[in-house]
């Protein structure tokens, strides 16, 4: 019996060793969680961050500080629409909630432009120089038309003045004139394509930098379609880039009867 009351005295002891422990432990957490913590993190208290893009790098640094935030350029490039040494992007975005101290990470205008290889433009369409300059960040300028036998081909590529050739390196932004042909200076002959398939006719003119318009006759649906009138005739005087019109349809159709005072009215 007095072995056992020893051992319950000890049992006791030891939960209630155990549960004071545990309270301890408990208690220390809840102290470091809930109040320590929030204490040193601003727990429930944020900053909104404000809209910094498009300001100057020379007033960024005052401005984030008086509203406890820091600020690091994570990268820069180039915008001809905003001055040099300004803010271009930001990253938390304007709006985002933060805590303070929190670095805002920022994109800047460099103060330079970076420059690209001029791309080739010569002998190809004026359209196409277009879309290759505004593809490199270039912009078209003034276009100078000379007597040249196709329209609107590209011949020259200038810059202030002067001429400048496919890949020299050119600033970014830069107003590139070009000299292009007027396609009006030669005459052409009009090809002969009368009883041509129509591929074979298309590929007569398209060759002889010319312009089609077609009109079919008659049922074509799954035929073999030639060409059965064209106006102008052949070896009429033509400029570059006039439309030729054919009347195409089966061998042997006839063309209504007053196809052809019909197509005087139209031409």
């Amino acid at each position: 019996m007095g072995f056992l009351k020893k051992y319950t005295a000890t049992l006791g002891g030891l939960l209630m060793s155990l549960l004071i422990t545990s309270g301890t432990v408990m208690l220390g957490m809840i102290i470091y969680f809930y109040v320590y913590l929030p204490s040193v993190t601003n727990h429930g208290e944020t900053i909104t961050v404000p809209d910094v893009e498009g300001m100057k790098l020379e007033r960024l640094e005052e401005f984030l500080v008086t509203r406890n935030l820091r600020y690091e350029v994570s990268d820069s490039s180039y915008s001809n629409e905003h001055p040099p040494l300004t803010v271009l992007k930001q990253y938390p975005f304007a709006g985002s909630k933060v805590k303070e101290n929190r670095v805002i990470y920022i994109s800047l205008n460099r103060v330079t432009p970076p420059s690209v290889p001029m791309p080739n433009l010569i002998d190809g369409s004026l359209i196409n120089a277009e879309v290759q300059l505004r593809s490199n960040e270039l912009k078209r300028g003034r276009i100078q038309l000379i007597p040249g036998p196709f329209l609107h081909v590209v011949k020259e590529m200038q810059y202030r003045g002067n001429k400048i050739e496919p890949g020299m390196r050119i600033t970014k932004g830069s107003v590139i004139d070009l000299v292009v042909y007027d396609g009006g200076s030669n005459s052409l002959i009009t090809p002969d394509i009368m009883g041509y398939l129509l591929e074979d006719a298309k590929f007569a003119i398209f060759g002889s930098n010319l312009s089609i318009d077609i009109e079919v006759v008659g049922d074509t649906i799954g035929l073999e379609v030639v060409v059965l009138k064209q106006k102008p005739l052949s070896n009429e005087n033509i400029k570059v880039g006039d439309i030729v019109k054919v009347w195409v349809g089966t061998a042997g159709t006839e063309l209504p009867d007053d196809d052809d005072k019909n197509s005087g009215e139209q031409n």
